[in-house]
């Protein structure tokens, strides 16, 4: 039984939290004992115990990568653990305190985002290339553009092996279910239904989705809506925009809600925006688990999920115009949205279900700790 300490900095329940609470309900338990450390008072604390997992409380290490004082905390949790690997997501405090015990480290990359200049050139680069590649024996990079960021940054490719996030498909609701949700949010029968999924951050791109409603309803067309379900940092802003363009009769706000999987259950396309930090979306999995197409910009990792033209569209980040004629297509073609669809649902059950990606992490884990120095190649 190998014994993994999972360190993660983060309060609330984001991306890599999600990615933690994935793998835990597919892990193979007879071979992996996993363990988490998260900052005191976590959000995710609750949903980790309800997986059945040992969850432990750290004093500092909130939201922050690295601080000293975390560094040694960290250290006094791993002599008292004695785990077998430390695996940190983020994390730099819980990197050095590994590899100060000993202890083999995997670090999952989580995020992808342009490499500033600093990293790019000597003498950052040589910097950011001792820090990460002493500091972990081997990097998951959780999408292509992931890893590229990486290597961009001067770490060498075969440190990082790319593991695509996987998930649990998202269970369709009845009909009766579909229709009285819809009731509730004032959607028509034939209204056309956009979503998006994602915190109300600026680089989520959520503006350009209002500006593509406004050139849509410039156009005369008022047959859909877009959903946008979230909160955030740049929540005021967005809807400050959704009045000043006049477009509040076809953008709906919608706030933080628990009913995901209801809502999308209810969209005909997924939409995602990013221009910031997208690596791979677990909102966009969770639609394709159900078939829904996505029209998404073509940053980060949205184009290794999303193929144009085949499971949804890809647009240039930051362009409202392409983006509002994209919508307007899928609108106008039923039976493409519905072919779309299908072929999203196949790629999902093909390359991100839950167990493909807990086998991908737990060979990385194997590989480690018997001490090859490439993962899995």
């Amino acid at each position: 039984m190998m014994r993994v300490l999972n360190i993660i900095s983060d309060t609330n329940i984001g991306g890599a939290g999600r990615v933690i609470l994935n793998y835990l309900r597919y892990a193979d338990r007879t071979q992996f004992e996993t363990l988490v450390a998260v900052p005191r008072g976590s959000l995710l604390k609750e949903p980790l115990e309800q997986e059945g997992v040992q969850v432990y409380e750290v004093d500092g290490m909130a939201d922050r990568s690295y601080h000293k004082d975390d560094v040694k905390v960290l250290q006094d949790l791993i002599r008292q653990v004695k785990p077998d690997l430390v695996h940190t997501h983020g994390a730099l405090s819980g990197r050095i305190a590994a590899k100060r015990c000993h202890v083999p480290v995997v670090y999952s990359r989580h995020s992808a985002f342009p490499v500033p200049a600093k990293l790019k050139y000597p003498p950052g680069r040589w910097v950011n290339k001792l820090i990460n590649e002493h500091y972990a024996d081997h990097i998951i990079a959780v999408s292509p553009a992931t890893r590229d960021n990486l290597v961009e940054g001067g770490i060498s490719p075969k440190k990082i092996t790319v593991v695509m996030n996987g998930i649990a498909p998202v269970p369709e609701t009845s009909p009766e279910a579909r229709a009285a949700l819809r009731e509730s949010l004032g959607l028509a029968k034939n209204t056309f239904v956009f979503g998006i999924l994602a915190r109300m951050e600026d680089y989520k791109g959520h503006l350009y989705l209002v500006h593509a409603a406004k050139l849509l309803k410039d156009q005369g067309r008022t047959d859909f809506r877009i959903l946008m379900a979230g909160t955030g940092s740049f929540e005021d802003e967005v809807a400050r925009a959704v009045v000043e363009m006049g477009v509040d009769d076809v953008v709906q706000m919608l706030g933080f809600r628990s009913d995901v999987a209801e809502l999308l259950n209810i969209l005909d396309v997924q939409l995602n925006a990013s221009y910031g930090t997208e690596a791979t979306s677990l909102a966009l999995l969770e639609g394709m688990s159900l078939g829904l197409p996505s029209i998404v910009s073509d940053y980060g990792g949205n184009p290794f999920l999303v193929e144009h033209g085949v499971n949804g569209l890809v647009f240039p980040s930051q362009d409202s115009l392409a983006l509002s004629k994209c919508m307007t297509r899928l609108m106008d073609h039923p039976n493409e949205v519905k072919s779309m669809g299908q072929r999203a649902k196949e790629r999902f059950d093909a390359q991100f279900t839950g167990p493909v990606f807990a086998r991908n992490i737990e060979r990385i884990y194997l590989d480690v700790r018997k001490g090859d120095p490439h993962g899995t190649k």
